[in-house]
């Protein structure tokens, strides 16, 4: 057994095996029946704040509570972060490793990630604390310590999931995909030395956080709408090209996610579970729902609801999964490049060249480069809330971000330099990503299922006071800050 395959082993079967499958899906299978499919009933409303957020119009959320993005900041940052790197090489990873029926399982994470991402974002802005300065953040270890540790007195289980969430979050310091994916794709298109463009990546990408989440914010309100049109453009340029196969290009996803694929041409086979887990890990690493990141931006957001900033990840998993991943998947598979035994970032790239030439190789390419920085700087800001967290009040803790902000690029770098020594393939570090993802989403999702009760409540308070539908409760708290309940993480952090 070659690294590689003990790699697909310790991860598919042990990391991503039966348990975290069932979680993902039960969970997300609960939360869909419990709100009575709030995902499809709020689905209309959640593209109308979408719109009004990239609009600018602040018509509908009068007095926000202070923070430290713009609710369209938040989510450009958000969808900078989703969009990107998971959606190219990930999806192509995930084809290349599970076959055509990894698509399949990644939509069926994606319809119950709409419902996850709105839980999560909700939780994490109604939980947040603010510090000295006003600044908001919040996250996973928030809602654990307060939602599970305090409200329901579970000390000792809040505790035990907020240091497997941060254990995972830690790890993905120094297992970060982002800058071997651009590397990989750069060098691969002009045929420059990977471990050179490792390295300029990581001086831009220095660049990039020098400036703290305000500047990360402002930043992605420009680059993330605009990469994201030309991407989808070019993606459907390439489907409208080869038009006849994308109905039998559907069928081989159906019938591969319930069947085995067999060995043909580059590709090795893959059976069902294997195109299951691969589907639904790449889904969560994509899209973010159950990981509980994308939470830790949107809790910064300044708004006056917690469920008006929640709604916006039913629109991000949409935006995410349904069109940007299909769009890549169909991209591969309409082209045939799918069973090329290319992997990764480069699959995706041949699959591009192969619908519009070398000239869209190159465009995609210096597309993928700004994908990944704006991926890379959304994960900074995200490990940062988490090391708020575990830091609390310590005399020297802004000190220790200082050097966090310095050190977050480095393991990245070395992480391409390791795999071009020893020659590991594209899947086999995506594999390597998926071992840090595993810990966090297992801890998230337990407090998620515990915490629904809480969500019901600020789903019918946000019906009475903006859709007329019931009474305002003027006793009921809208963020749990309000309340008379203090604690040492709200004056820590």
């Amino acid at each position: 057994m070659n690294i590689s395959e003990l790699i697909t082993v310790i991860v598919y079967d042990y990391l991503w095996g039966l348990p975290l499958v069932v979680l993902i899906l039960g969970v997300g299978a609960y939360l869909t029946f419990r709100t009575g499919f709030f995902q499809f009933s709020f689905f209309g409303r959640s593209i109308q704040l979408a719109k009004k957020s990239v609009m600018g119009d602040k018509a509908d959320s009068p007095g926000d509570k202070a923070g430290i993005l713009s609710s369209f900041e938040a989510m450009s940052m958000a969808l900078g972060t989703t969009i990107g790197v998971g959606n190219i090489g990930g999806v192509a990873a995930a084809i290349a490793l599970g076959g055509p029926g990894a698509v399949f399982w990644m939509w069926i994470a994606g319809l119950f990630g709409l419902v996850v991402k709105t839980v999560e974002i909700t939780l994490a802005v109604y939980y947040r604390s603010k510090n000295s300065r006003g600044e908001s953040y919040g996250g996973p270890n928030y809602y654990i310590h307060k939602g599970i540790g305090i409200e329901k007195n579970k000390k000792m289980l809040a505790k035990l999931l907020g240091i497997l969430f941060a254990f995972g979050y830690v790890l993905a310091i120094f297992i970060n995909i982002q800058t071997y994916t651009v590397s990989e794709a750069v060098a691969g298109t002009f045929n420059f030395n990977i471990n050179v463009v490792a390295v300029v990546y990581t001086i831009a990408l220095y660049i990039m956080i020098s400036g703290g989440m305000k500047q990360l914010g402002k930043i992605a309100t420009i680059i993330v709408p605009f990469m994201c049109i030309f991407y989808i453009v070019g993606g459907l340029i390439v489907v409208l090209l080869n038009i006849q196969n994308l109905i039998p290009s559907f069928g081989l996803i159906i019938a591969s996610a319930f069947t085995k694929t067999a060995a043909v041409g580059g590709f090795a086979g893959a059976g069902v579970k294997l195109a299951l887990t691969s589907g639904l890990s790449r889904s969560v690493f994509s899209n973010e729902a159950g990981w509980g990141s994308a939470p830790m931006i949107h809790a910064s957001a300044k708004i006056n609801h917690p469920l008006k900033q929640g709604l916006l990840g039913i629109f991000e998993v949409f935006f995410d999964t349904v069109v940007v991943c299909s769009l890549t998947a169909l991209v591969i598979i309409i082209t045939g490049q799918w069973s090329s035994g290319l992997d990764g970032a480069t699959l995706t790239l041949s699959a591009f060249e192969s619908g519009m030439g070398s000239f869209g190789r190159i465009i995609l390419t210096v597309g993928i480069f700004f994908f990944g920085l704006t991926t890379s700087s959304g994960v900074y800001t995200q490990i940062e809330v988490v090391l708020r967290y575990i830091l609390g009040d310590t005399a020297l803790k802004e000190r220790l971000l200082t050097g966090y902000k310095w050190f977050y690029p480095i393991p990245s770098a070395a992480l391409v330099f390791i795999a071009s020594k020893h020659g590991l393939p594209g899947t086999t570090v995506w594999l390597i990503s998926d071992a840090a993802t595993a810990f966090p989403i297992f801890a998230n999702m337990i407090a998620l299922f515990m915490l629904t009760p809480v969500f019901l409540k600020l789903v019918e308070d946000y019906k009475a006071r903006y859709m007329k539908k019931g009474s305002v409760d003027p006793d009921f708290n809208v963020f749990y800050e309000g309340s008379n309940e203090e604690n040492k993480v709200d004056r820590a952090s």
